[in-house]
């Protein structure tokens, strides 16, 4: 006989976190970033400015700083942008990357700047000598490396060898230069291997994740235009990060890259892979709907504006599916022709008008997170941490 989710016990309930529990993968540090390991998955983007333009790339790093951007990376095609890393590093408060491509000397020169990482693309650097001497300065200097392995410049013997760059040609090209780095006593490395496909960037990653333990930075490459290409790149990380695989994000969109930092948090919070804020559930406005919900869910977003709770929070307009979801949530309503009923861990706790329904939400938020105290972690900047996993967590 099939058990009933509600036949669990709450315990037995809280336990059954979905998604798998995160690939184990080495630590690197990045500045003042951990990757790996259990630290959080970082959210990353880069400049569009040309690098040597110290006030406008200064300018962009600090919007993206003001996003909520944890990394940000220069490109570094000419000796003049090379030339001004030290200026950037030394006027914004997070890490600085530097993407080299094709030309190694800019590797080299830029490994003299106080920068925080270098990201190399084997298939483009200009051979295996080549990037060998890249990694050992990187290793004298103590730096870490992104081994950027991306489709579209798959080194041609590899493409020969599979047709064309699938997974396992992809996959082939980052273990190579692994191994090459590990001949150098370097492992300080954290490696990409993305596509503009998002079925070849999946596979790619969990072929991967089976046969190596570094840290891996996600993105699905190329990605496009918004919304489109938010779309594209959530359908192709969320299995990614469901599987338990990835370090660090970045969503490559065209244009203005701030607003990657949004869509990369909330790939990361619907993924419950890093769960930032109180997440609201709403039904769609269809014809039973029987309250003001669109008003209610505007008031209810603004008043918990800059709250940093995992705490989910249910709010459903008929009595179709809204006493079944609101006993799901940590919080919840189900409402209807003016009334509503308030859930807390799916035990009714009291009735309400729809005028006072925003006004008794934020009361049993505040009552939420005073009970719950003692059970976060320092920081609510977590992985898969909700309702679900809250009696479990000690620190």
């Amino acid at each position: 006989m099939t058990t009933s989710r509600f036949d669990l016990s709450k315990l037995e309930r809280a336990q059954r976190v979905p998604g798998k529990p995160r690939h184990k993968t080495r630590e690197v540090k990045v500045g003042n970033r951990v990757f790996g390991g259990q630290n959080p998955i970082w959210v990353q983007s880069m400049t569009t400015t040309d690098t040597f333009d110290v006030e406008g790339t200064i300018k962009q790093i600090l919007a993206l700083e003001e996003a909520g951007c944890e990394l940000v990376r220069v490109t570094v095609p000419k000796p003049e942008d090379a030339g001004a890393l030290t200026q950037i590093k030394n006027r914004i408060g997070i890490p600085l990357i530097c993407d080299i491509h094709f030309d190694y000397k800019m590797a080299i020169a830029a490994l003299d700047h106080p920068i925080d990482k270098i990201r190399i693309n084997p298939g483009n650097i200009g051979g295996h000598d080549r990037f060998r001497q890249v990694v050992r300065k990187a290793r004298d200097k103590g730096l870490p490396m992104r081994i950027g392995v991306n489709a579209g410049s798959l080194e041609r013997e590899l493409c020969e060898k599979y047709e064309f760059p699938c997974p396992p040609a992809i996959v082939e090209s980052a273990l190579r230069y692994i191994e090459m780095a590990e001949a150098e006593g370097y492992h300080e490395i954290i490696v990409s291997l993305k596509s503009s496909d998002v079925l070849v960037a999946v596979e790619a990653y969990r072929l991967f994740a089976q046969q190596c333990d570094y840290p891996t930075h996600i993105g699905i490459t190329e990605a496009g235009k918004p919304p489109y290409a938010v779309t594209k790149s959530a359908a192709g990380l969320s299995p990614i990060l469901l599987d338990g695989i990835g370090d660090t994000i970045r969503i490559s969109l065209l244009g203005d890259p701030v607003p990657e930092i949004a869509a990369a948090f909330d790939i990361l919070q619907a993924t419950q892979r890093r769960v930032r804020r109180p997440e609201l559930i709403a039904c769609p406005t269809c014809g039973r709907l029987a309250i003001d919900l669109e008003k209610i869910i505007a008031e209810l977003e603004q008043r918990l504006s800059g709250k940093r709770l995992p705490v989910k929070i249910s709010v459903l307009g008929c009595v179709v599916n809204g006493p079944g979801e609101a006993r799901e949530a940590d919080i919840g309503i189900a409402a209807g022709n003016g009334k509503g009923m308030i859930f807390r861990n799916g035990e009714i706790v009291r009735r309400v008008d729809e005028a006072q329904i925003v006004d008794a939400l934020m009361e049993e938020v505040a009552r939420w997170e005073s009970e719950n105290a003692g059970k976060l972690p320092k920081t609510v900047d977590m992985e898969g941490i909700g309702r679900r996993k809250l009696p479990l967590i000690g620190d």
